[in-house]
Formats: structure tokens, sequence, C-alpha cells
């Protein structure tokens, strides 16, 4: 029986998310037939998943009647049919609402199916010598034969209607014992690791995330960037999304032998190992950038200007977004000005605005604030959401401001007199001090984040909460100094 001519490539969705139907264009003539079984451009413009295949098998069956299945590998699949005819039945087996749901169709070499991970693939030919073939997204090993999750193919709830009925088709003693669906374990989800989890973002995160139970995370001692077989440290095929907390975020120290060897070694080679991670298993890879990839020259910064970093801090992350932004899947989050949970700025300004100092505070850097609450709320809405990869800008909204004013506000918010902070220039700042440098105007556009419909709250409302928290503790200070106290302004994401 010949394959219908000259259809158009067309998707169509199924009960079953995630599992596409698609019809295939071919071509014949009184020669025979030629076809794309896969056309990865046009494929994926037309919705299918860039799923990234890596093998390619083929199951030849002899006679009409063979039935296969039903099986749920630990990688995705495109189905089609080389030639002959085939029933094709699919049953999700994944973990959530979806569980059991059945969608069946009937294959042939002009049409095709996507079937991801944890959905049960089962077929019957409906003519001799059908070539059945597929291809996946990982290599087919005899360790991952241990994640299949089988289910019978008589199966009474999914009652599949096979055309020939089983007790008359060629089914193999395996296929015939598989478990039925009331006692399968369903596939579960794939996971997402946060990295530097220990961290000023990774404890935000941690509260952020902390009612899913699909998401892990590892500190520095569960998972270290630098660890020679960064490869083998984890199941990676278990995993879906990698946010990468983790940073040396000392920027005077990095200017410093020591402290230059380190900042490399985990903003760019740490980085480097987790993108090639990312990049061989497919995996969503998010990653913490920085104002300091800038000098500071513009008025605002948006996500094209060209990286201009004036110190090793600023070259380090700079190098670790262009290699990041290699990976397929990314989102690179630039922020600045970065205030959470531990030591801040704003932090050390109300301890001192309580024990009556009256500080020295830079007024000649300008940008706006960045609480990690809304940093890790940037994170979750740019992943669940789906939104285009690349990079965005992520800081609170509001009028920028200088280090100086902030500390102003700050003192106000505490009940002390706006003049008590002193304004001084950066250069009268750092006088006498080993010091980066630093831009002096910070300030992101935030119009691309915006438009994937997240809107961060503005960093005066931010400030006030989080000075009223502070506050509301009643803490002793831990503060050493008097009027001009050695409060390091550039507050970064995430802790090795």
């Amino acid at each position: 029986m010949a394959p219908e001519f000259s259809k158009p490539l067309s998707t169509r969705e199924t009960p079953i998310p995630g599992v596409v139907l698609l019809d295939l264009p071919v071509h014949g003539d009184n020669r025979g037939w030629f076809k794309e079984n896969w056309q990865r451009e046009k494929m994926t413009a037309a919705g299918l998943p860039d799923f990234g295949p890596v093998q390619n098998n083929i199951s030849f069956n002899g006679t009409r009647g063979t039935t296969r299945g039903i099986h749920a590998e630990p990688w995705d699949k495109f189905v089609s049919v080389a030639t002959g005819r085939v029933f094709g039945a699919w049953v999700d087996l994944r973990e959530g609402p979806s569980f059991g749901a059945v969608f069946t169709a009937e294959l042939d070499p002009s049409t095709a199916i996507f079937v991801p991970r944890g959905v049960g693939n089962a077929f019957q030919t409906l003519e001799d010598a059908t070539a059945y073939t597929y291809l996946v997204n990982d290599h087919w090993s005899a360790d991952a034969q241990d994640q299949y999750v089988f289910l019978n193919l008589a199966d009474e709830t999914a009652a599949v209607e096979w055309p020939i009925p089983l007790d008359g088709a060629e089914v193999s003693d395996k296929d015939r014992t598989h478990p039925r669906l009331t006692d399968i374990e369903p596939v579960p989800a794939r996971k997402t690791l946060v990295v530097g989890a220990d961290g000023r973002l990774g404890r935000a995160l941690r509260t952020a995330l902390a009612d899913q139970p699909s998401v892990e995370f590892a500190g520095r001692p569960e998972l270290d960037l630098l660890h020679p077989d960064l490869e083998h440290a984890r199941p990676w095929a278990d995993y879906s999304t990698v946010i990468n907390a983790a940073a040396y975020t000392a920027v005077d120290a990095a200017e410093t032998p020591e402290g230059r060897a380190a900042a490399w070694a985990v903003n760019v080679a740490g980085v480097a190992a987790l993108a090639r991670v990312a990049t061989a298993h497919r995996l969503t890879l998010v990653h913490l950038s920085s104002d300091y990839v800038f000098d500071g020259s513009r008025e605002t910064h948006d996500e094209s200007e060209p990286f201009s970093p004036l110190g090793v801090y600023g070259q380090t992350k700079a190098a670790g977004d262009a290699v990041v932004a290699t990976v397929p899947r990314h989102y690179i989050l630039r922020t600045s000005w970065v205030i959470g949970d531990g030591g801040n700025f704003v932090r050390t300004m109300v301890e001192l605005a309580a024990r009556g100092i009256s500080p020295a505070v830079v007024d000649d850097q300008i940008g706006r604030l960045t609480f990690t609450e809304d940093l890790a709320a940037a994170i979750t809405h740019l992943v669940d959401t789906g939104a285009p990869f690349g990079t965005y800008n992520v800081s609170n909204d509001g009028e920028p401001q200088s280090w100086a004013a902030i500390a102003a506000d700050v003192y106000a918010l505490c009940g002390r007199d706006r003049a008590d902070v002193a304004p001084v220039s950066t250069e009268e700042y750092v006088a006498g001090k080993e010091a980066a440098p630093r831009p002096r105007r910070s300030t992101l556009d935030l119009r691309k984040l915006r438009a994937t419909g997240f809107a961060p709250p503005p960093a005066a409302q931010r400030l006030a909460d989080c000075v009223q928290a502070l506050t509301a503790e009643a803490r002793p200070a831990a503060v050493e100094g008097t009027a001009t106290p050695q409060a390091d302004p550039a507050d970064r994401a995430g802790a090795r």
C-alpha cells in the first residue's frame, strides 16, 4: 500500500501532553517515493522540540500482527515507518495528572510521531515486512534498561483496541508478562539542580522552590564545579535544568595574584565545565551575570551592549557569560547590587544607624538594588514560562540612585536624619585602600524582561520592607569601624 503523497508538513496535538503526531511530505512517482524523515530546521519551525537525536534504530518485523511494547524508555523518540503500516499505541506513564492517558493512531511512511521520555510506546504491524524506525536522543546501553518502565499490552485500564487480538498476534513472552497500570511506579519528572545553594541567591532559591520536590540543592560540599570529573559527578540524564548560583564574588580580592587565579577558576573554568555538561545532556542552564561586565560609561545597559569590564572580577564574569551563551538552552540573568540574606549593604547601614554612626558613602556610582527574592522569582518565571533563551537584565525597578542616596533612605527609614550620611566620591572612598575599579553607572534596561510578563517590584518598596525586617531583628551590631565603614557596596549574587 503506497503512502499518501504530497501532504504538507504539519503537526497535530494528541491527548498526551508532549506527544505530537506529524504528517510528512512524501514525494513519489512510478519508481517509488522519497521523504525527509527528519529535517531539524523544518520540524522545529513547525513546533516540534529540538530534541537532539544521537542514535537511529530500526525494528524490522517479518509478519503482519507482530506486536511490541508497551515500553517507556529514559529518552525522547521520533518514530516513523520506513515501509509497511503499523497501529501505534502510546500510554502516558509519567507522574502527573495525565498518567494513564492513551492515544492510538495508524502510521505509514507519510506519518510520524514524537514521543517524550516516560511515555509508553507500542506498535502492531498491519503488513508483512514492516520497518519501524526511531531516532532517540541518548545512546542505548545495558544500564539504561534499568530505567525502562513497562506496561502490559492487555492492561484493562489502558484498554488498547488492538486491530489483531493479542491471542492471535506475535508477542514476546516478556511483553505478555509486564505489570498492569495499577502496579506501575510512574516515571518521575526530570529534576532541577541549584548549584551554589548556600550563597545569598542560593538561599533565596531554597525558599522560593521549597515546595517543589523535583528541585535539588547543592552547596559546594555537594557539588564543586571544579570537580575533575564533573561529567560523572551527577546522573545528569535525570535533570532538565541547572541553576548556577555559584561564583567567586570577592571583587577586590580578585585583583590579587591568588584571587585572580581563584576567580578565573570558579567563574570561567568551572562554568565552562558546567556548560559542557549542559550541552551534552540538553539541559537548560541558568547563569548569573553582573553589571561588572561593563565599564559603566553608558547611562543604561541593555542586553546587546558589548563587554567592557574594568577589573578582574568583571573580566571573569564576561568570559563566563560568553561560555554560557554557547549552550543551546541557556538563560543569563545580568543583575546589579544584589541584596539578600546575610551580610549586605542595607544591613550594614541599618546597623550603623542603630549605633549612631554617620558613614561616608560613595555618591557617584549609580544603579538599582536587586533583592534576591525578586531575582529568584525572575529565574523561576523565565524557566516556567519557557521564555526565549538568551540574556536578560534583572534588577528591581524605579529611579536609579547612588549608594549614598540609598544609605540616606535607610537612615530615614530607621528614624535618623538623611544628612547623617556623608556623600563622597569613589576616589575619596578608596583612597589608601586596595580596591578594584567599579562601573560608575550600573542601571540595567529592564524592557526585555518586562516583555516576558515579569514586572520587578520597585526597589524603594523592597528596601522599606527589608529595613523593617532588619529593624525587627534588633540583633547586636556586628560592624567594625566608626565614621567611614569599609562596607563594600558591590554585593554579588551567589557564593562558592
